[in-house]
């Protein structure tokens, strides 16, 4: 069998967080577990009241006294991770868990060390969103590429799984939104095999709870050129 880590932050996701936890507990693949690790970020609704009235719905717990950010509610959580992959989960409803099947096929038939899953290589669907994180998502991609010569569609998709002895938790040193970035490139630079796969997005807006913003492009660029060049 192999394990997965699936990790989930969360942070006054109340709304979503147990019907994603549902999804994600409806997945049956065969020789595949999973150990779904949620990691409370402080949150000021009552998303760890729900979440510790259901605690079948999940591996281990992590409640964070203090909002940290989605960076260190990550870092508590591959602290915690035991898996042979890492697989990231947003709290909300963006991403679909039934395209696990997808993600992990190529672990199982390829031996993959990475696999990204892609919104933008024939997703079945997509919600049209704002042109521009459209536009700041293909230049985060392109320069992620000519930096590692790879050839990846979306690169800041959430769905990103990856063989968890590629990157030392230790050494992880961002905590905002740039830290998808570094693990990523860390990924890159100790793997081989590297896949992505197609996947349904289901976007929010910003009323709906969207929390990226056009600013986060450049500490997320400046990350995948330092670790890239300066950290191993």
């Amino acid at each position: 069998m192999t394990l997965i880590s699936i990790i989930i932050p969360t942070f006054n996701e109340s709304e979503t967080i147990l019907q994603i936890l549902q999804k994600v507990n409806a997945q049956n693949i065969d020789n595949i577990d999973f150990e779904i690790i949620v990691v409370d970020d402080g949150s000021k609704d009552n998303s760890i009241e729900l979440l510790e009235a259901n605690p079948g719905l999940y591996t281990h717990l992590l409640a964070l006294d203090v909002n940290g950010g989605k960076g260190a509610a990550v870092i508590s959580g591959l602290r915690k991770a035991t898996g042979d992959y890492v697989l990231f989960q947003d709290a909300d409803l963006e991403y679909d868990p039934k395209d696990y099947k997808k993600l992990i096929e190529p672990i199982i038939q390829l031996d993959a060390d990475i696999v990204m899953g892609s919104r933008l290589v024939a997703a079945p669907i997509t919600r049209v969103s704002y042109f521009w994180h459209r536009v700041g998502n293909r230049t985060i991609t392109l320069i992620f590429n000519i930096l590692n010569n790879t050839t990846f569609t979306d690169v800041y998709s959430c769905y990103l799984l990856y063989r968890r002895v590629l990157v030392n938790v230790d050494d992880l040193r961002t905590r905002g939104w740039e830290q998808h970035a570094e693990i990523l490139t860390k990924s890159v630079k100790a793997g081989r095999k590297f896949y992505e796969v197609p996947i349904n997005y289901f976007g929010r807006s910003y009323e709906e709870g969207k929390k990226i913003r056009a600013h986060h492009i450049v500490s997320v660029i400046w990350t995948m050129f330092f670790v890239r060049f300066f950290h191993s």
